[in-house]
């Protein structure tokens, strides 16, 4: 195991620990979809966003506590999508980090129900941190545009559904990168925004930071496009080759799996020189950096 991946699953466990915190187990029939929600949220996952924000909010001195609420906002916000793509109409998942998706484990309408109440709960959680209220403002905002319809999250997976039917476009290499911006790269940008904002970030910092994180967001999204090619099923822990039989432009499509991981590899070099500013405190970024060149889930 890589010293990133021990520092990863130490923060892992520490993260999961404190956000079972925010679900309080109850038998009461109207909780069912909060028991979906904290079945959802609490069944695995890598945690690289709230990662990413504690590790950015961190190069300013920002302690881990003070950014927690803000980073389980987030890791709520993301799985409320994840449960959303898993669903019959979307992606139509059975299997999400190697356990029954929430459509399977409860029911299809449980499932929309308890997508829509993390989405919901996330604000809540975000705005009872202990920051400064011009913080929460700025923060609620970028956390809404990030997963928003017009130019985030939920754009991209619009954008993804089109690509499954239309396939005659004149410049793909452009569809699939604006793709990934919005349904990847908005959820990878915030996370290092927002730790720039918790800092108090100069405006010259606060734009490495998110270039950084523009890189990082493209370099995620090929390595996921090659998991899916070449990945092991029962590591990934989702059901793999989706992207072939539906049809789906990817990187991998277009370039090749070994241009593609070229390709990745000179983000990510890129990427490093843009904390340069920040060392020695950025040296965890790089190596989650590096991580994502060779992740295998």
């Amino acid at each position: 195991m890589s010293e990133i991946e021990v520092i990863l699953n130490s923060y892992t466990t520490k993260f999961n620990q404190n956000l079972a915190q925010y679900f309080p187990q109850s038998p009461a029939p109207e909780h069912r979809a909060a028991t979906a929600m904290r079945y959802s949220l609490l069944n695995g996952g890598k945690r690289l966003r709230p990662f990413l924000l504690h590790e950015t909010a961190a190069l300013f001195g920002v302690a881990y506590d003070k950014a927690f609420p803000v980073a389980a906002s987030l890791e709520m916000l993301h799985t409320y999508s994840l449960i959303h793509d898993d669903l019959p109409a979307m992606d139509n998942d059975d299997l999400r980090r190697g356990k029954p998706t929430c459509h399977k484990a409860f029911d299809e309408a449980t499932a929309i129900l308890a997508g829509d109440g993390l989405l919901t709960y996330a604000f809540e959680v975000l705005n009872s941190a202990d920051i400064p209220a011009v913080q929460k403002v700025e923060l609620s905002l970028l956390l809404s545009r990030a997963a928003g319809a017009f130019n985030g999250m939920i754009a991209g997976q619009v954008l993804d559904l089109y690509t499954d039917t239309h396939h005659e476009f004149s410049n793909p290499e452009e569809v699939i990168k604006h793709t990934e911006e919005l349904k990847t790269g908005c959820l990878l940008r915030y996370p290092c925004e927002a730790g720039a904002v918790l800092g108090n970030a100069s405006a010259g910092e606060r734009e490495n930071l998110i270039r950084f994180s523009r890189n990082l967001g493209i370099a995620f999204q090929i390595t996921d496009d090659i998991l899916d090619v070449e990945g092991d099923e029962k590591i990934v822990g989702k059901t793999l080759q989706k992207d072939k039989k539906q049809h789906k432009l990817n990187f991998v499509g277009i370039y090749g799996v070994e241009k593609a991981k070229s390709l990745a590899a000179d983000l990510i070099a890129e990427a490093e020189t843009l904390l340069e500013a920040f060392n020695p405190r950025a040296e965890r970024l790089k190596m989650l950096s590096r991580y994502f060149l060779t992740r295998n889930r």
